[in-house]
């Protein structure tokens, strides 16, 4: 039994697009301050997942709470109502999201890109956003380009800036989806790092990885999806070595 309540409850999720049954069923906890890194083929559900976490995709039954708050909606009875725009922004800015493409401004520096969401949704005086955005570029090793356009910057560069974007709404949650998996190979290794020095300082974190380094290093829990459902699930070292699944097994023999 856990001794906290989790930061990240799934209960019975599912998503559908059309005919498409995506989400079949979902059910995980993450605990404060753990790594749960999310592994499966492609069209398994993983991205799906995270974006209902944050209420980019509407659940179509189940709940998701972080940190004990139910994310989008609030239940009345036994239904749920989805909040007011306004209402689902406020709780998705405790829950930092990184994608696979930077999606950073062009026409801002890298120390602007960091420091724009706390003065635009959270109204923080100019100031105290730059002198966090600063620190959080000092954070991923990116402080002597503070005033490189993306442009400028290389795409592992660029993806540790979009790190330190989601990190200056100093949120509760981070939520990684395979942010390695657009960069050059040679690229990989300093994204990693930086989420690495993330988790070392309790930061909670649920990575969608093909790095199975990654998992077995960082990782606190890792979980294998196929199909729209957690096929298994456990401490990653042991998954990875000896998964019970044949499922996990075929999937791991083809990326190890």
């Amino acid at each position: 039994m856990r001794a906290t309540a989790p930061m990240l409850l799934a209960q019975g999720v599912h998503k559908r697009f059309g005919a498409l049954e995506v989400l079949r069923g979902i059910d995980l906890e993450v605990a404060p301050r753990e790594v749960m890194c999310l592994l499966g083929p492609s069209g398994s559900g993983k991205s799906t997942f995270l974006r209902c976490v944050n209420h980019l995709e509407q659940v179509d039954s189940g709940r998701l709470y972080v940190d004990g708050v139910l994310v989008g909606y609030e239940e009345r009875g036994d239904r749920l109502h989805e909040l007011h725009e306004r209402e689902v922004c406020r709780r998705r800015a405790e829950i930092g999201m990184v994608f696979q493409r930077f999606n950073l401004f062009p026409h801002m520096t890298a120390l602007e890109n960091v420091a724009a969401a706390p003065v635009l949704v959270k109204k923080e005086p100019r100031a105290v956003a730059v002198e966090r955005a600063a620190r959080l570029l000092d954070r991923v090793g990116l402080l002597a380009r503070s005033d490189a356009y993306p442009s400028q910057l290389s795409g592992g560069q660029q993806q540790r800036v979009a790190i330190a974007r989601a990190l200056a709404m100093q949120p509760k949650l981070m939520l990684f989806d395979e942010p390695t998996s657009a960069l050059d190979p040679e690229l990989v290794g300093e994204v990693l790092d930086a989420m690495r020095g993330l988790a070392e300082d309790g930061m909670t974190m649920v990575v969608v990885t093909h790095e199975i380094g990654f998992a077995r290093e960082v990782g606190d829990a890792l979980v294998f999806m196929d199909g729209g459902r957690v096929v298994e699930s456990g401490v990653p070292r042991d998954v990875i070595a000896h998964p019970s699944q044949e499922r996990t097994r075929a999937f791991l023999s083809k990326v190890l």
